[in-house]
């Protein structure tokens, strides 16, 4: 399942990730912001239960998140989007997934992987650069180790391009992905065009 998600006020904070003259500061703040924009379009697809409540004035029905949550960002990118869910998402567990890119074959290489318990979990993986789709692949990959169910992992992303989607929906028939664009397709050295340059270093400021 693809799910993009749109609105022009979304597209108006893209913008500002996108420009190159974006300083840091507001870069990093804009990330956060856009951050809770994605949740919100995310915990549709939560799974819920009925609760009884009592208001002020009498009892009522309700409805709460049912279902245990892992937030697992990508280091170091996928920090920018993790704001929005840890606010907004309760008693969320976190884990980290550290990947950086080989630059003469643009694979993934890991370099840190801790995580909780993931028996019976639902998986957001943060991946805010969606380009080959290898380092989504990677993560996955790595939690189908610890027997996650395909089907209770979502990735999420800021960006896409055209080549990564098709590579996890070929890979994962029942994967969830979640973005804000998808963009035109991949540069020579696997960059999404347009794109908005490298999100790690530039969430960073490195």
């Amino acid at each position: 399942m693809l799910t993009v998600i749109k609105s022009p006020f979304i597209e108006s904070k893209l913008a500002i990730l996108r420009n190159k003259k974006t300083t840091n500061k507001i870069f990093k703040k804009t990330m956060d912001e856009i951050s809770y924009l994605i949740v919100a379009e995310v915990s549709k697809y939560l799974i819920y239960k009925k609760i009884n409540i009592q208001t002020p004035l009498k009892k009522t029905t309700s409805i709460k998140i049912g279902q245990q949550i892992v937030l697992i960002p990508i280091l170091r990118a996928g920090l920018g989007l993790l704001e929005g869910f840890i606010k907004l998402l309760p008693d969320y567990e976190c884990g980290h997934i550290g990947l950086y890119r080989d630059e003469k074959t643009y694979k993934p290489v890991k370099y840190f992987c801790k995580l909780p318990k993931m028996n019976n979990k639902l998986v957001i993986i943060l991946d805010p650069m969606l380009a080959t789709g290898h380092s989504s692949e990677a993560a996955i990959k790595l939690l189908l180790k610890f027997k996650v169910n395909i089907k209770n992992i979502f990735i999420v992303s800021l960006l896409s391009a055209p080549e990564g989607i098709s590579h996890l929906k070929k890979k994962y028939k029942f994967l969830k992905i979640f973005t804000a664009s998808i963009d035109e397709r991949l540069n020579k050295k696997k960059f999404i065009i347009p794109g908005l340059g490298d999100a790690g270093d530039r969430y960073m400021g490195t």
